[in-house]
């Protein structure tokens, strides 16, 4: 596979489009993924030191596993926009590029001289994505924002812990990765904009508007209810991770077809006889006395032999680890691992395109950039456009 294919033969439903990536860490550079998996030419811009994210822990020998697994499909340019030089090359890169999307704090891009002001003026149809903790006012418009701590401050993390015990993280970095959706769906859409209008626009992504909207079946009061009211959706008791004789089960019987086919299937029919039982609500409220039935009953058979069983009568799933995943016949069978060539890791598997596009499915993926990769090829092709002033 060719670790750069040229990009005028890219396709999808953005080809065309160009970005420029100066975002870091999660957020920003995965959103500029997913628009690549759609056919834009990403170029991801990193300072002479790289993305932060490049020198986060990893088990891979020179690589950072994170950077390679959320950078794919860009072009990798070093620039330094303290140089004057530097400078004027991304503003000439601005004048042909359709996005810019960084994850400065507010106050950073006024003074390297990137703010939207400025580049619009260079170029009017310009999409400039702005990825920060907070947004773009308040008294905590300048502090730092980090996945884990919006997690805390939000209440994801009070609402996952069982309760009364002590609040518990979400691994995964699910509020990045939200708002990795956020950018790709939010620039997209200022494109379609633009396409009517002919001018670009500012587009604001947060990792506290994404924490927010994640949880906006919680964020619901209505007029007279107390502070302290149960605001999950979890069914309690029945609905969850159980024990099996080998491995976890998660189980979900909310409805009352697969609640009896639950029963039925495990032996169980006796709880079928009794309106105590008879809603979701209900057994909720009497987990005490389902719960040890349904473990025992479990107890019988391994998580995955369960799910077989199950089949489709009961929604379940075995508990995998990630690694499952590489060969797992559904993954497989919806092609969403590749095989990459990377410079320096060689060949390896990883996730390819998140969107399923029936007529402008987009290019095959590549791998991502190692630390300026591709800035003398850039820079030379920038010298040789000669964008025109808008």
């Amino acid at each position: 596979m060719q670790n750069t294919p040229a990009t005028s033969t890219r396709g999808g439903p953005l080809a065309g489009v160009r970005v420029l990536d100066l975002s870091a860490y999660i957020a920003g550079p995965y959103g500029c993924a997913l628009l690549a998996d759609q056919g834009a030419d990403v170029v991801k811009i990193e300072p002479p030191a790289g993305d932060n994210l490049r020198k986060y822990p990893s088990t891979l020998a020179d690589e950072s596993r994170a950077f390679v697994g959320v950078n794919r499909s860009k072009r990798g340019l070093v620039l330094d926009l303290k140089q004057p030089a530097d400078l004027q090359l991304l503003k000439e890169l601005v004048r042909t590029a359709d996005v810019l999307v960084h994850n400065f704090r507010p106050s950073v891009p006024p003074r390297l001289g990137i703010d939207y002001e400025s580049l619009s003026a260079i170029n009017p149809r310009l999409i400039y994505c702005a990825v920060t903790g907070y947004g773009e006012t308040g008294p905590l418009r300048e502090k730092a924002g980090y996945d884990q701590v919006l997690q805390t401050m939000t209440g994801m993390c009070a609402m996952q812990a069982p309760a009364g015990q002590a609040p518990e993280i979400l691994y995964g970095s699910v509020v990045d990765y939200y708002a990795a959706s956020m950018v790709a769906a939010g620039v997209s859409s200022a494109l379609y904009e633009r396409e009517k209008s002919g001018r670009g626009q500012q587009v604001g992504v947060s990792l506290l508007r994404s924490a927010l909207a994640m949880q906006s079946a919680r964020l619901v009061w209505a007029e007279g209810e107390p502070r302290e009211v149960g605001r999950d959706m979890r069914s309690g008791g029945i609905t969850g991770i159980h024990p099996t004789r080998e491995g976890w089960l998660y189980i979900s019987a909310n409805t009352a077809h697969f609640w009896r086919a639950l029963c039925e299937k495990t032996g169980l029919d006796e709880l079928l006889a009794t309106d105590r039982y008879d809603s979701v609500r209900k057994r909720a409220e009497h987990k005490d006395e389902i719960v040890p039935r349904l473990h025992a009953a479990l107890a019988q058979r391994s998580a995955l032999e369960w799910e077989a069983h199950f089949g489709e009568e009961v929604p379940c799933a075995a508990a995998r680890t990630v690694e499952d995943m590489f060969d797992f016949e559904q993954v497989e069978a919806e092609a969403l691992i590749t095989r990459f060539e990377h410079p320096v890791l060689g060949s390896y598997r990883g996730f390819t395109r998140a969107i399923a596009f029936g007529r402008t499915p987009g290019p095959q993926p590549f791998a991502a950039p190692t630390l300026d990769q591709h800035g003398a090829a850039i820079r030379q092709q920038t010298q040789g456009e000669g964008a025109p002033t808008p």
